[in-house]
């Protein structure tokens, strides 16, 4: 069993001290939590995205600052949007943005 943590002065932008490491072209991670469910934060680039992908469980994301579009719209800061197992996207976001994601699942990316 894992020990409790805690992420203190996370808001209204303790984030941008955290430590990054690349993840995927354009977007960095912080990882918070692993082991299932994860919880990380996500960096985006200008211009930076996220090819389509099937969700095997639950996830939740919310905007911490910048903003973030898929297919069903765009997501300001403050945006809390949930995917649940089953659906799909992708992820892009033209300005740069830093979310707050947890997944239940690994993603499969597909066509």
């Amino acid at each position: 069993m894992s020990d409790p943590k805690a992420v203190t002065d996370l808001l209204p932008a303790g984030w941008q001290t955290m430590p990054f490491e690349p993840f995927h072209d354009g977007v960095e991670i912080c990882r918070l939590w692993q082991g299932g469910p994860d919880v990380a934060l996500l960096r985006y680039a200008k211009g930076a995205s996220v090819p389509r992908h099937r969700h095997a469980g639950l996830e939740t994301i919310l905007v911490l600052s910048g903003s973030q579009s898929d297919e069903r719209g765009r997501y300001a800061a403050g945006a809390l949007v949930l995917n649940p197992a089953g659906s799909i996207h992708s992820v892009w976001s033209d300005t740069g943005c830093t979310v707050l994601i947890q997944w239940e699942k690994p993603v499969e990316f597909v066509d």
